[in-house]
């Protein structure tokens, strides 16, 4: 399944982050995953939330830069090996990760893995039919 994450761009400075999670935990948007990407000028905030449409709202309305990416999660074992048999399924396929950024589940033994690939479709597609568990939000 699909997922929305919102992708906000953010000046290398002191204090932009606190402002951007402030606004955010202010309306009651729930981070659930994210990463920052950064050069020596800008990064990037990317994160999953429980309202992402709503986030990215409020953080255009707040004056920021920030967009909507498509996204695929699956759910795996936190073993070793598990993340090697879905990169070893996409390389098979020819998928092309773009990035990608993993965290360990509440539920004990399980991890998730945000992907960033061309076509969300088909690589959803192609782990559905390997049996793997997509999930279309992270609760």
């Amino acid at each position: 399944m699909i997922m929305d994450q919102v992708s906000v761009f953010v000046e290398n400075k002191p204090g932009a982050l606190s402002e951007i999670t402030a606004q955010l935990a202010e309306a009651g948007i729930d981070l659930k995953a994210f990463t920052v990407a950064d050069t020596a000028e800008f990064g990037i905030l990317r994160f999953l939330s429980d309202a992402p449409k709503k986030a990215l709202a409020l953080l255009k309305s707040g004056g920021w830069v920030a967009s909507l990416t498509p996204v695929v999660a699956v759910k795996m074992e936190d073993k070793p090996g598990s993340l090697a048999k879905v990169l070893k399924l996409f390389a098979d396929a020819a998928v092309q990760v773009e990035y990608m950024y993993a965290f360990v589940a509440s539920e004990e033994g399980q991890a998730y893995v945000v992907f960033r690939v061309e076509d969300p479709d088909s690589a959803t597609t192609l782990l559905e039919s390997s049996g793997a568990v997509t999930v279309a939000s992270l609760d």
